[in-house]
């Protein structure tokens, strides 16, 4: 059966298509390449909240994703149930929404958040790097190796409007810069998902155009909301960062900032702590912030194209201010302690002097006599020497190459090149990782 809620438009992709008889939609061909890849399997491996492997209950970006697609596929079908416009041949895709969860966080480096900013601090006169960028990057051009060819999933018109959160470009003029963009090469994902339209005034400049998203890219980011502000603390309580004491003194500390019903979720999460039940408390509260979500129809400047712009999500007042409070906590009792800046500041350090490594080797010469990167990137990095025509100045390009290599290693992987490279007494010639 067709579903009528997408068109051709929606399935249309960035590159030409290939003829197949293959039964599954576009959307879950998609979704099932994603989770077959290298890329994903490495999120097992990259920090979300504390250093990947130290414990094996910790959530990584891995398990992350994985529970922003299971909340995102329940909102979908949450939706579909409730609202009577949808029915059983105009539906929003579960596919579709359970594939942005799972890709959303794929461009983020090692070491978390802070890995993210020493790689923009890195990158910024090169064209900086952003996670989500780096995303998009990932499945429309590099995902896939091959020799020293890349190439990404050529994913369907909606699947790429789906993970971009955000469409400023780095280079745009905005007083204050942004700080959440795409690369600039990354213009023509913006221009073909507007079908070539002239976006409106009122949405440019660059930052402007971040507010306005496709309904199944405001699933995803309500399901990212969700996960990481309510499994942050309880992994935060695991690691004894969230106690009932400490829940405590901060209310104390921000009680003029508190309403009444945010010290009443408050009472409730230490009543959780004192009797073990924080999980429990925690999975029930998924499923409210799931039903908090409803449909609203909306007037865009691409509406007429697709129903993605059509509708628009709604989410309940209460349920926001009640998850944003959340988050502050997490942030304030989780992220701000001294033992995860710590580990923060020590993963800062290694990205950033492993780029400066490769940029001293790579960027001041066509050619390195040097080879400190895997073979596909020194395959890809000489291939651009080939045709490289800037006089042997720093090239944004082979820096970009530089830069998708550090983005791409685990937490492990970029600890034990830092040792090899700086550590005299850590590794051998007959390593082989």
């Amino acid at each position: 059966m067709t579903n009528r809620f997408y068109n051709d438009f929606d399935r249309e992709r960035i590159g030409p298509d290939s003829p197949d008889d293959d039964y599954r939609s576009v959307f879950r061909r998609a979704r099932d390449r994603l989770i077959h890849n290298s890329a994903f399997r490495r999120m097992q491996a990259k920090t979300q909240v504390f250093l990947s492997g130290e414990y094996d209950f910790y959530r990584t970006r891995l398990t992350h994703s994985i529970e922003v697609s299971q909340i995102a596929g329940s909102i979908v079908g949450y939706l579909n149930h409730t609202d009577d416009r949808l029915g059983s041949d105009f539906f929003i895709d579960t596919d579709l929404c359970e594939a942005a969860g799972l890709a959303h966080d794929m461009g983020h480096p090692p070491f978390g958040h802070a890995g993210e900013a020493a790689l923009h601090a890195c990158m910024t006169e090169y064209g900086g790097f952003e996670g989500n960028a780096q995303t998009l990057r990932l499945i429309t051009e590099t995902i896939f190796t091959s020799g020293s060819d890349r190439r990404g999933l050529n994913p369907p018109r909606a699947l790429i409007d789906a993970v971009l959160k955000y469409k400023t470009l780095f280079g745009e003029p905005d007083q204050p810069p942004a700080k959440h963009f795409i690369y600039d090469d990354q213009q023509r994902y913006i221009a073909f998902i507007a079908h070539d339209r002239t976006w409106p005034a009122d949405l440019t400049p660059g930052a402007r155009r971040n507010e306005l998203r496709s309904l199944e890219c405001e699933i995803m980011d309500w399901a990212d909301d969700a996960a990481y502000s309510l499994n942050d603390l309880v992994d935060g309580a695991h690691a004894g960062f969230v106690t009932g004491g400490r829940l405590q003194r901060w209310a104390d500390e921000h009680a003029d900032q508190l309403e009444a019903v945010d010290r009443n979720h408050l009472d409730q999460l230490c009543r959780a702590l004192a009797a073990g039940e924080l999980e429990r408390a925690m999975n029930r509260k998924i499923g409210q912030f799931v039903q908090a979500c409803s449909l609203t129809e909306r007037d865009t400047f691409l509406s007429d194209l697709t129903n993605r712009y059509r509708f628009g999500l709604t989410i309940d007042e209460a349920a926001r201010r009640e998850q944003q409070l959340y988050n502050r906590l997490a942030a304030d009792l989780v992220f701000r302690s001294p033992q995860v800046c710590q580990l923060e500041y020590k993963g800062r350090i290694m990205l950033t002097r492993l780029f400066a490594t490769l940029a001293e080797t790579y960027l001041q010469h066509s050619r390195s006599a040097l080879v400190l990167m895997s073979r596909d990137f020194e395959r890809e990095m000489a291939a651009l020497a080939q045709s490289d025509t800037d006089g042997g100045q720093p090239s944004a390009a082979r820096a970009r190459i530089i830069c998708d290599y550090l983005a791409g290693m685990t937490d492990g992987y970029a600890s034990r090149i830092y040792k090899r490279l700086f550590d005299p007494d850590f590794g051998s010639i007959v390593d082989l990782v």
